[in-house]
């Protein structure tokens, strides 16, 4: 193999020339309560996360996206939101969100914030006025009430099933004790979903719109982003939804392969107008803000859909994080994602982990690398945790190789894996409570990160409290133990950003090299940067005269290693 030798496949993405910071930024994910904990309670604040902000700039992302801190009971975390305009006591208090946002930038760094507008909490003060209200009433039309079906309305309103498992309604009790009417909701039964046909919810969520974007954020990622319209009549659905859920990267991006999240709740051709709407509130504003959908939506082409000109700037690309470990796969997303994004002149995200899904550190050790599982319990298989690591490694080499704007979530850079050996006692996901264990839920991957190996909690909080357990294993993974440590998977990421932004590869072209020994190496050139990553199980040759400038293992020795991503100067 050599860097002058691989022949031009084809050209599956030209440059991009365009100046807007969204187009090629890394942005990295916050979730607060468990980033960093100024107040000792031991569960994450916006102090805390202000307070390490550094680490941010010392790592070389350029924008932070910060999952919800809004008022809440916290029934999903933080995605039952009772007040899009305060900061919930548990989080700090409206003044920590306006001095986390002066900071970041003063650092350098853009604010994107979470937006939760498919549905709220059952506390927030419009479902309660709903509760209180009779049916038909103006305060009930804000969301999804409807009268049950059987004789006596004992039976739900259609077969909606929730995502967090369970019917999607729950029924209400009138004042005087009897049974009312149902209301929907797509996730936990404290989360009623909003109906978006009513003028008041579209012109409530303009306003908190704005109400952000005064206060400084640079942005908005979007929750559930193609669920907030249902089809006219809520029709029975045979279907099943997933948390995350996708397409593996048909050679068409056009084509189905019948995973991802179809049905009359998803998908449907109002949400358009919606994101129409929202580009036009922060096209009124200086600074280039942006809005990143999260909608779990195939085929590609249908995705695109979501980043038109005049709708949001980009959308997440969960058909790579499906693709798992299979070069094959990688490969046909990652042309397709190009091919359906250049067609309307949006940039292609990439991602491997967040807080919905395993951390690719612990997905990728299972014995089938390409199984996404809900969660992953002390009951489970047990992932190869150095194996894990290895390809989690060589996966991130790819990804950050590759034109575009790539997200990062917490404690990746430090190799983290998920708590896959938590106790079920301690677990909070709804997920978990509402399918009776059957999915372990999501807490694994949210577990708080280990700043300091040999401080109580890590270093996480200063009374050594955490809100979830950490693992003893994680000592060694503290930012403190692989800060200035050669081939530390910090180190590694460090260097690797440092080198996108030089290479400026994240507003290059890619294309692909036809790499001769096998299916299983992925070889691309973006500028003058050849990445070949290897996802075979026996080692290839290393051509002679390359240049390496980053590599996912140190073991080299002028061949590639299994499980092993390089970035090699173009000859």
């Amino acid at each position: 193999m050599s860097t002058e030798a691989l022949p031009t496949a084809f050209l599956a993405h030209r440059a991009d020339t365009a100046s807007s910071w969204w187009r090629h930024a890394v942005i990295y994910q916050v979730y607060p309560r468990s980033f960093a904990d100024a107040s000792g309670d031991g569960i994450g604040d916006l102090p805390g996360v202000t307070a390490h902000l550094d680490h941010l700039v010392e790592l070389g992302v350029d924008a932070v996206w910060l999952s919800p801190f809004y008022r809440s009971p916290q029934a999903d975390a933080g995605y039952d939101v009772a007040d899009y305009r305060d900061v919930d006591p548990l989080f700090g208090e409206l003044a920590d969100a306006d001095a986390l946002i002066a900071r970041a930038h003063q650092l350098g760094l853009r604010v994107i914030i979470d937006l939760v507008p498919n549905h709220t909490s059952d506390e927030h003060a419009w479902f309660q006025a709903a509760l209180a209200a009779a049916p038909g009433s103006p305060e009930r039309a804000r969301y999804h009430f409807r009268d049950g079906r059987g004789e006596h309305g004992e039976l739900p309103p259609n077969n909606w099933q929730s995502i967090f498992g369970g019917p999607a309604w729950t029924r209400t009790t009138d004042p005087d004790g009897t049974p009312g009417q149902w209301y929907l909701h797509l996730f936990d039964s404290k989360q009623p979903d909003l109906d978006w046909d009513h003028p008041q919810v579209r012109a409530e969520f303009e306003d908190v719109l704005r109400f952000w974007l005064d206060r400084g954020v640079d942005g908005f990622r979007v929750d559930v982003a193609h669920g907030m319209v249902k089809a006219p009549g809520l029709p029975d659905w045979e279907g099943h939804v997933a948390m995350i859920d996708g397409t593996d990267g048909a050679d068409d991006v056009d084509a189905v392969d019948g995973s991802g999240n179809h049905g009359p709740m998803f998908d449907q051709e109002g949400v358009h107008e919606i994101y129409r709407a929202w580009r036009r509130v922060l096209d009124t504003y200086e600074g280039d803000r942006a809005m990143v959908t999260e909608a779990w939506v195939e085929p590609l082409s249908r995705l695109a859909r979501y980043v038109r000109p005049d709708e949001a700037h980009q959308s997440f690309n969960f058909a790579f994080l499906a693709a798992g470990w299979h070069a094959p796969a990688l490969r046909r997303v990652i042309t397709a994602s190009y091919a359906a994004n250049d067609r309307v002149g949006a940039p292609t995200t990439w991602v491997l982990s967040n807080h919905d899904v395993v951390r690719h550190a612990s997905r990728l050790g299972l014995s089938d690398p390409t199984h996404r599982p809900n969660g992953i319990g002390h009951g489970d298989e047990q992932p190869d945790a150095a194996l894990g690591l290895r390809r989690a490694r060589a996966a991130t080499l790819l990804m950050l190789g590759l034109p575009g704007s790539a997200y990062l979530y917490q404690g990746e850079e430090l190799g983290l894996p998920d708590h896959t050996a938590l106790d079920d006692d301690l677990r909070e996901d709804p997920a978990f409570f509402r399918t009776g264990g059957a999915e372990r839920g999501r807490d694994g991957c949210r577990v708080p990160l280990p700043w300091s190996g040999d401080a109580p909690g890590f270093g996480f909080s200063p009374t050594g409290a955490t809100w979830l357990p950490q693992p003893a294993a994680w000592a060694d993974l503290a930012v403190d133990r692989q800060r200035g440590r050669a081939g530390s998977t910090y180190e590694m990421y460090r260097a690797a950003l440092r080198i996108r932004r030089e290479e400026q590869l994240g507003s290059g072209g890619l294309r692909w090299l036809e790499e001769p020994t096998g299916e299983d190496v992925l070889a691309y050139r973006n500028g003058d940067v050849v990445v070949v990553a290897h996802l075979g199980d026996a080692a290839v040759p290393l051509p002679a005269d390359a240049t390496v400038l980053l590599a996912s293992a140190a073991d080299l020795d002028g061949v590639l290693p299994a499980g092993t991503t390089v970035w090699l100067r173009a000859s």
